[in-house]
């Protein structure tokens, strides 16, 4: 073999060498969750498990988070590239931050409604939202259902509520011992905290929000304005990728709840698996949302929300729909069919 041949193979080589791991290249991505690593958050574990990310050309680091408005908060400071947060949070950063230079806006719906919920004891003799005037309610300060609340108050036209507060892990023990006639938070979440406190199910009453009137949207996967600008396509990927494995955490919740387990082994795996599948019920594959479709919002319904929170939030300006929403990454109709049968 002659020099100048050896030098044309060498060459050659190099740049297959280059191209490979160009071609492998992996975007990376941080990705804060709403909360703790519990059922729901298999939304966003199996595809990381299932490597979809990475055959989407992305590193994704996905962090458990210790509530939405941390989370926007975050994702706003450059320090996560997306999230996953209540859109009423989000809403909330845009009207009270009209100056911050990174307000991060939804490019997916994933829970098409609010989890917020008000939830009684039977005992109690609350069984419909009238039975609420003059109760005492409790929830933390910053809980989504009770900031909400005087939305759910006009809906059903009821009078000012007596609010109780404490810190999250006091909620429902406190409507357990009759410090409190009833309590806001999300169904799926104090449910489940109510029966590991001795509660039956047949013994809880709730009122779910958008049974009653209250058609405010839940959570949203957000994105930085940065990543938006930079990198649209790395954005994309990542709703696509997100979107198969969705539909593989709801066609078998069981199996998809491994994946939490992996990032937390200690969790109860039969109550997480519980609180997955109530999650996809009532929030994530709802009525409302196989009529809109997966992932997507409605602009009449995203503009209503959007003055009641500035309502019933007292927000500092306005908030703009305009400025909360950016559907331009959203994978294709064919990849967000991934909703499971609706179940009869």
């Amino acid at each position: 073999m002659n020099k100048r041949h050896l030098i044309k193979i060498t060459a050659a080589l190099a740049a297959a060498a280059a191209f490979g791991s160009s071609a492998h290249a992996q975007t990376p991505i941080k990705f804060q969750l709403d909360w703790r690593f519990e059922g729901p958050a298999a939304l966003f574990l199996q595809p990381a498990a299932k490597g979809y990310f990475k055959a989407a050309g992305l590193d994704v680091t996905i962090d458990s988070g210790n509530g939405s408005g941390g989370t926007v908060t975050r994702v706003a400071s450059g320090s996560y590239d997306l999230g996953f947060a209540d859109l009423a949070a989000l809403m909330e950063f845009h009207a009270n931050n009209p100056e911050a230079p990174n307000k991060p806006v939804a490019v997916m719906m994933v829970y098409n409604n609010t989890p917020a919920a008000v939830l009684a004891l039977k005992k109690s003799g609350i069984t419909k939202p009238a039975d609420l005037n003059g109760k005492k309610l409790g929830a933390p300060v910053f809980d989504a259902g009770r900031k909400a609340y005087p939305i759910f108050q006009k809906a059903n036209n009821l009078t000012s509520a007596n609010w109780t507060s404490m810190d999250p892990p006091l909620r429902e023990t406190m409507l357990v011992r009759g410090d409190i006639d009833a309590i806001t938070g999300f169904s799926f979440t104090s449910l489940l905290n109510l029966e590991a406190r001795g509660v039956k199910t047949e013994d809880v009453v709730i009122m779910p929000y958008a049974d009653y009137g209250v058609k405010l949207y839940g959570n949203v996967i957000i994105a930085s304005p940065k990543i938006i600008k930079e990198n649209p396509a790395a954005v994309k990927a990542f709703l696509s990728a997100f979107a198969k494995g969705a539909k593989e955490v709801m066609a078998n919740p069981a199996a998809s709840i491994e994946t939490v387990k992996a990032r937390d082994g200690i969790i109860n795996v039969p109550l997480e698996t519980r609180r997955l599948v109530l999650a996809i019920d009532s929030v994530v594959a709802s009525p409302d949302a196989r009529k809109e479709g997966f992932g997507q919002v409605n602009p009449g319904r995203l503009a209503l929300m959007a003055s009641q929170v500035s309502d019933a939030y007292g927000t500092k300006t306005r908030i703009d729909p305009a400025t909360i929403w950016n559907g331009s990454m959203l994978p294709s109709a064919a990849e967000l069919n991934v909703l499971p049968p609706a179940k009869k």
